[in-house]
């Protein structure tokens, strides 16, 4: 039983990464502010076995970038409050998980 929830785990984390490399094509490579974000995020993915954590890590870095670029008036004011929730759940929920 505990063999099957880890597969079924897997085949949505395969389904999800196959969705996202569908994409893979669309990015702004030339654009490092919406391409590294994005390659974080399909790489978080699998590694973290999270969805959540990986789109978390997405979304995280790109505000980051952006900010951290000269861009973050591209950004509303809303995603830097889910950031920091996200950042809380990473340092404060996330880490005591395991």
């Amino acid at each position: 039983m505990l063999l099957e929830g880890r597969l079924e785990s897997r085949t949505r984390l395969l389904t999800v990464m196959w969705q996202r490399l569908r994409v893979f094509g669309k990015i702004q490579w030339k654009d490092y502010t919406e391409a590294i974000p994005a390659l974080l995020t399909i790489i978080g993915i699998p590694l973290s076995y999270s969805i959540a954590d990986g789109l978390a890590l997405g979304f995280i870095s790109y505000l980051n970038i952006k900010g951290f670029s000269g861009r973050g008036r591209e950004i509303r004011s809303l995603s830097y409050t889910l950031a920091i929730v996200l950042l809380f759940y990473f340092v404060f929920v996330r880490s005591r998980m395991g």
